[in-house]
This record gives C-alpha cells, sequence and structure tokens, in this order.
C-alpha cells in the first residue's frame, strides 16, 4: 500500500497539534504570528495560514477578527473519520497505528447482533477481532461486526495491513453517521490476555453502530480501551445542543 504525503500544512498542523497536547503552548496563551511560523517551519505564510485555519475548525484556536490567535483548549473537536477510525485518531495523533487480527470469521448472527444490525437472527454476518497498537503498544481489543453484504469486502482485505474502515470507505461503502456508547467494563480473560493485564481489570468499552443515510445499520461494534491510554473529553456550550446524552445503564 502506497502511503499519501503529506502536504506541508498537514505537517505544521501536527507540529502544533503536538506543541499544544505538550503544553508548549497552553490555554490562554497566543499562537506566535505568522511570521515567526514561517521562520519556525521555514515554509511561507499560505501552509501556516491553511494550518491555523485547521486547528481553528478542530477548537484548538480562537477565530476572533482583528484579534491575537490564542489557544483555547488542548482538546481538538474530532472529524467524523477521526470518531470512527482507531487509525485515523492515532495518526491525527501523531501516534503510529497498529493492528494484530485474532480472528476473521462469517458465522450466524445470534439474536442480540441481529438485532443490533436488524437484521433476521441467523443472518450471516462477518466479524473480527483485533488487538490495536499505538506505537507498538497494546492499547485496545475491538469485535467489529458487519452484515454479509459489508463483510465480503472485510473477508477480501488484509486486517493487518490497516484501517477497515478506510477500506470499507475506498470501496465506496456508505458510512453516513454512527452513534456511541460509552461505559467501563471488567477485562474478559480473553481481552486481558492480549493487553497484558489481570483478568477483571478495568476496561473502557466503546460500543459504536454505524449506519447508510437512510439509516440502515452497516456496523455492530465494541472496542475497549486500557484507561490509561485513551479517554475522552466533550465540549459544550450553554445554548448550544450537545451531542453528549446520558442514559440509565441497564440493569
Amino acid at each position: 500500500m502506497i502511503t499519501p504525503i503529506k502536504q506541508h500544512h498537514e505537517i505544521i498542523a501536527n507540529e502544533l497539534r503536538k506543541a499544544i497536547r505538550d503544553r508548549e503552548f497552553k490555554t490562554g496563551d497566543p499562537v506566535p504570528s505568522e511570521a515567526e511560523l514561517c521562520k519556525r517551519f521555514h515554509t511561507s505564510r499560505g501552509p501556516v495560514r491553511q494550518a491555523i485555519a485547521t486547528l481553528r475548525a478542530e477548537g484548538l484556536l480562537s477565530s476572533s477578527r482583528g484579534r491575537r490567535t490564542v489557544v483555547l483548549d488542548n482538546v481538538p473537536t474530532q472529524s467524523f473519520d477521526g470518531v470512527i477510525s482507531f487509525s485515523q485518531w492515532c495518526k491525527n495523533s501523531g501516534i503510529e497505528p497498529g493492528q494484530i487480527t485474532q480472528h476473521l470469521t462469517r458465522h450466524p448472527a445470534d439474536a442480540k447482533l441481529a438485532a443490533s444490525l436488524e437484521i433476521e437472527p441467523g443472518a450471516p454476518v462477518v466479524s473480527v477481532y483485533r488487538l490495536r497498537l499505538m506505537d507498538s503498544e497494546p492499547v485496545m481489543v475491538e469485535r467489529l461486526n458487519y452484515p454479509l453484504e459489508v463483510g465480503k469486502i472485510v473477508l477480501a482485505f488484509d486486517t493487518d495491513s490497516g484501517s477497515i474502515y478506510q477500506e470499507l470507505i475506498d470501496q465506496g461503502v456508505d458510512i453516513n453517521n454512527a452513534t456511541r456508547t460509552i461505559d467501563a467494563i471488567a477485562a474478559s480473560a480473553e481481552d486481558a490476555e492480549l493487553l497484558n493485564i489481570p483478568e477483571g481489570s478495568p476496561l473502557l468499552r466503546v460500543r459504536r453502530r454505524a449506519f447508510t443515510v437512510d439509516g440502515t445499520p452497516i456496523e455492530s461494534s465494541e472496542d475497549c480501551y486500557l484507561p490509561s491510554k485513551a479517554s475522552f473529553t466533550l465540549n459544550t456550550a450553554r445554548e448550544q445542543p450537545s451531542p453528549l446524552t446520558m442514559v440509565r445503564s441497564a440493569s
């Protein structure tokens, strides 16, 4: 697979994200001027302005006209790709993603999975169980499930080679929206062994359903993260709807 060459403005944006994340530029600090950034990155104003615009769109930098740009937060908002794709999230964070497939199977859906995918119990599905890595370190186990029509693409893909999400997009699969439910669970023996932790250790679980534009479910997944490696932050503002909903857990 050929890795796309990053544009100069993308490299600058990544470096500035890292500087903000590492507290070189703290919340409330002014960002260096365009001239200073041009000198720092040995470039012209065009790529610098594109990088600054990207970080403004992510909510990291202020966007008031006539005022000095300042750091608003050290947690950027995410694109849809960053939300749904572990690989993209890692790359956006300057981390090298990795994966080791434990199994890839075609099998009949049980009642719970069939309900999540809105198919008949016993209908064929394709499931993937992978250990995910950040800079070669175990951080998460994922269980991905697809109805057969989508799963055929996954079966033909080398799941150790990279992002399944990106492969589905490249193959024209309509992934339009997704919901995520986040809670905490105890690590199973299987997951604990892969993550090198004691059985029963706490894990941060993210259950996701992805849909086509017409609302058809095409993925039901469960990602279980080491809580020391990942957390979730939501920025909200008064009088604006929040994407976060608190629900009562099922007993």
